[in-house]
């Protein structure tokens, strides 16, 4: 042998290390047979990050972060740290409520406060996990839907030789011809849509691609909705308005009672338009355990978009907004508002209006405050300032503990009880005052014949005189409603519902798509007589891939029919026997 001849490989020398070296043929031709069957990453199974320096530490803790195991984890954690932002107020909610939650838990709101619970979902902590699970998800799917796009490109892989160690197999023989028979199965495979090709003495076929697409479209979903939360949060804009009956609201900054947005929110971006209430329906049940329960609420509106829009109407309910130009109206309260007529001690009426007052009970008894600030002068004409602190019941049931109450929510029999003050009413003190609250700080009561402050339950029509000649107030005749609006704009909702609906339907894919692969060899046995051998992978097993297996053999086998079994061959003992009675025979015959 010459230097440069390489020598052959020595061969196992026992029956033993040849069955070794079989059943790891076998192994590793299951294994590239299973192989690419799902593009999850291989599992890691290093030692660690010990010893590989900082480079190695970074790429570890980054193959660790785009692991789907992590993805998940920081989901379960996103959820949870969502939950306090439901149960606990939140400042760009209410802040009237947050400062009420601090009052009444005093011990454990520093803790809060320094744990942003007031303020959940822009906290520190929130913003890490939702940053690192967004990176997450796509240091995750970027390599999976390269993997897939090349596993798309190419092909399945042979078939192993020891087609009887898969899950699902069967054989039979056939008198047709071998490359009619492979032939015939691939076309068979393509009908059902497999992927297929020759290799060798085998058709090769796979199916189910659409499950791996599933997986990843739905884990680009879970993108979409990260996306879309973050766009609703930096792009929305969320104001209150409290419109009573006959008034109406133009969308611009200055006529929200309040207001939010987000931080790269412009007051450009508001839709322009504008509308008017022009009534509101409500009924109530009036008999059986659910007397007073709200069966109706509805506000009816003329609308119009732009400057110059053409008016329409528009019923707007619970749960049924009006939607002008990526802005939506939500009903969200209503309650009435008295008109009252205030004059002064010459006569001169100084107020005339509806006055909204805010429900206290589910029988609409209502609390509020009557100011008025401009055009009044007492009795010497020295100008002043009127306040009445106002309590409304639309059907009058009585007093309990000494404060009268309302029995049913509909307007059956309206009173309106008044308190009258006079002074200053803080208007000019640059501070923000609540119109619905009287300060009677600056004020000083009006009082009755046993010096106390003066007050008087009205029915419509009638009126309190004020003592000294300083005027009147009168409830008149006309109740009007009100109704609360809701005023938001979400630009992130089409794409959080283009989100959700394809993570459904991506979920619905890698869990009922299975994928799998089918290899049909067709050899020449050792009596001329063709071998068939079908077999089945799949990732996992399934009672539907052995049912599919026969339902692809029952196919075929009109175009390679069954050949019947070859006559067993007679056993060694019992050609022995035959031999030695066949010896006496011919001896007697050799005799003769």
């Amino acid at each position: 042998m010459s230097k440069t001849e390489a020598a052959p490989e020595e061969a196992p020398r026992t029956a033993t290390e040849r069955g070794r070296a079989e059943r790891a043929a076998d192994e590793r031709e299951l294994g590239a047979a299973g192989s690419q069957l799902s593009t999850a990453p291989a599992e890691d199974l290093s030692n660690g990050p010990v010893g590989i320096g900082v480079l190695g530490w970074a790429r570890w803790f980054w193959r660790q972060l785009t692991s789907m195991r992590v993805a998940l984890v920081l989901l379960l954690l996103l959820s949870l740290g969502s939950i306090p932002g439901s149960l606990i107020p939140q400042t760009n909610v209410d802040e009237l409520k947050v400062a009420d939650f601090q009052k009444r838990h005093d011990t454990i709101s520093p803790i809060y406060e320094k744990l942003g619970m007031f303020h959940v979902y822009s906290s520190v902590w929130f913003s890490a996990i939702y940053i690192l699970l967004f990176v997450s998800l796509i240091g995750c799917i970027v390599p999976r839907t390269w993997q897939f796009v090349g596993q798309l490109r190419g092909r399945p892989p042979g078939a192993p030789r020891m087609l009887t160690r898969l899950p699902a197999y069967t054989t039979w023989r056939t008198e047709a011809d071998p490359e009619q028979v492979r032939e015939a199965a691939a076309a068979m495979l393509k009908k059902r849509r497999f992927r297929t090709h020759i290799v060798g003495d085998a058709v090769a076929a796979e199916k189910g691609y659409l499950r791996e697409a599933g997986n990843l479209i739905f884990h680009v979903s879970l993108i979409l909705i990260l996306v879309a939360f973050a766009v609703g949060q930096l792009f929305k804009s969320e104001g209150g308005k409290l419109i009573v009956q006959g008034d109406g609201f133009s969308n611009t900054l200055t006529q929200y009672d309040d207001f939010k947005s987000g931080s790269l929110f412009k007051t450009d971006d508001l839709a322009p338009f504008s509308f008017t209430l022009d009534r509101f329906d409500a009924t109530y049940e009036r008999s059986g355990p659910n007397l007073g329960t709200a069966r109706e609420f509805v506000a009816h509106v003329t609308y119009s978009e732009g400057a110059d829009g053409k008016p329409q109407k528009k019923a707007i309910e619970v749960n049924k907004p009006l939607v002008v130009d990526g802005s939506k109206v939500y009903l969200l309260a209503h309650g009435y508002a008295p008109t009252v007529t205030v004059k002064d001690g010459r006569g001169k009426v100084v107020f005339h209006g509806a006055v909204p007052l805010l429900p206290i009970d589910n029988n609409i008894s209502s609390s509020g405050a009557i100011k008025v600030y401009d055009g009044y002068t007492d009795a010497k004409g020295k100008w002043d300032q009127l306040g009445f602190a106002a309590f409304f019941v639309p059907t009058y049931g009585g007093k309990g503990n000494g404060t009268m109450f309302s029995q049913f929510p509909a307007l059956d029999f309206p009173v309106l009880n008044v308190g009258a003050y006079h002074g200053s009413l803080g208007v000019n003190s640059g501070l923000p005052q609540n119109v619905y609250q009287l300060d009677t700080d600056k004020m000083k009561p009006f009082k009755d014949d046993q010096g106390k402050v003066l007050k008087k339950t009205l029915l419509p029509g009638e009126t309190l005189t004020l003592p000294e000649g300083a005027g009147s107030i009168t409830f008149d005749k006309d109740i009007k409603q009100w109704a609360s609006f809701q005023i938001s704009q979400q630009p992130g909702n089409n794409l959080a519902l283009t989100g959700s609906v394809l993570a459904i339907a991506g979920l619905a894919g890698s869990l009922f798509i299975q994928r799998r692969r089918v290899w049909v060899r067709a050899v020449p046995g050792k009596d001329g007589v063709t071998v068939v051998e079908m077999a089945g992978l799949g990732r996992s097993e399934s009672a539907k891939l052995p049912e599919e297996l026969a339902d692809l053999a029952v196919t075929l086998i009109p175009e390679a029919p069954t050949a019947p079994d070859p006559a067993p061959e007679p056993a060694k003992d019992q050609v022995a026997d035959s031999a030695d009675s066949a010896a006496p025979a011919e001896a007697e015959g050799a005799e003769k």
